[in-house]
């Protein structure tokens, strides 16, 4: 079980998470990449750190563009769980963009 964060923990969070913003109860970050492969080898690599971690984001996938949602599900809203995931998916992100 983990401990939701509070309004100010997830507002600090965010201040170390450009491109992610709060909507509701999750954390959010759209992404566009270079090529349509070049996203989904980012959607594979965030699969592949999501199942070691046991914490899985909703992506959405458009083309080249790709949304990452992240909320720890079992506890209703946000907790350090998505925002250790958030920061993987992008430095994952920003690697496929270079």
């Amino acid at each position: 079980m983990r401990d939701l964060l509070d309004d100010a923990a997830i507002t600090t969070a965010l201040d170390d998470l450009p491109g992610w913003q709060r909507e509701g109860n999750s954390l959010v970050r759209t992404a566009e990449l270079p090529s349509f492969p070049a996203a989904i080898t980012v959607v594979d690599r965030v699969a592949e750190v999501a199942e070691a971690r046991d914490h899985h984001p909703d992506i959405d996938i458009r083309w080249r563009t790709l949304t990452f949602t992240l909320s720890t599900h079992s506890e209703g809203g946000i907790t350090e769980l998505d925002v250790a995931l958030a920061g993987a998916i992008s430095e994952l992100v920003a690697a496929a963009q270079k």
